[in-house]
């Protein structure tokens, strides 16, 4: 009987928490949907505010020379690299800007050959999103603080970018549209796992709480038989 109490109310818990990040998951993915929308021009105040893949408009200058590989990015079950390269805006803020994947060589000491040919002023479009961050099975490492560039890391923070670039960067990362300027594969999905996975999970937590309410009473209508 003590089991039952301690089990079923946890198993009902943990399926109502499941059931709500499906609810979160369905709504951004919905918002990634809706984005999909002419882009609006935008300036580093409004990038600021804008929300969460909003798709965009920019000016800039890209930097060349200081480029970092997002290591860990697997595409169709591939390893590889995603390419953030630094965009200099009008008024000298810096936007991170994601410009696709690379596959991974098949060598840690043979990176892939990212530089941007005739890099100038650039007018780019794309969606505002984040950094990617570390699933449950992969690790975080920080980029090097020494050696040459490009720089490797595993799911950094803003700030040690920020650290990594000795520059002030804005909050959104641009995720490049696949027509516009010098890029990689840019088949943008909507993050994380599908919402249908969430929901399955919290109908399978729901079912061991009437599993072990129906095994509880049975066995005690056993007994008293």
């Amino acid at each position: 009987m003590l089991l039952v109490i301690l089990a079923v109310p946890a198993f009902v818990s943990l399926g109502f928490w499941q059931w709500h990040r499906g609810e979160y998951r369905s709504a951004l993915w919905a918002d990634f949907e809706r984005a999909d929308v002419p882009a609006i021009e935008a300036n580093a105040a409004s990038l600021e505010r804008l929300p969460r893949f909003t798709r965009v408009q920019v000016e800039g200058e890209f930097d060349p020379e200081r480029q970092v590989l997002l290591d860990n990015i697997s595409r169709n079950g591939a390893p590889g690299y995603e390419v953030l390269t630094l965009l200099r805006l009008a008024d000298g803020s810096h936007l991170m800007v994601n410009r696709g994947w690379v596959p991974f060589s098949g060598y840690r000491d043979r990176l892939p050959d990212v530089a941007i040919p005739g890099a100038g002023g650039q007018r780019l479009s794309g969606r505002l999103s984040t950094l990617p961050v570390t699933g449950i099975a992969s690790g975080k490492s920080p980029p090097a603080e020494e050696g040459p560039w490009p720089r490797v890391t595993s799911f950094p923070g803003q700030q040690e970018l920020a650290h990594l670039w000795g520059e002030k960067l804005l909050a959104p990362v641009l995720l490049l549209d696949a027509g516009s300027g010098p890029g990689y594969l840019r088949d943008w999905k909507p993050p994380g796992v599908s919402p249908d996975r969430n929901y399955s999970y919290a109908i399978q937590w729901w079912s061991f709480a009437l599993l072990a309410v129906a095994m509880f009473i049975g066995l005690n209508l056993k007994r008293r038989a």
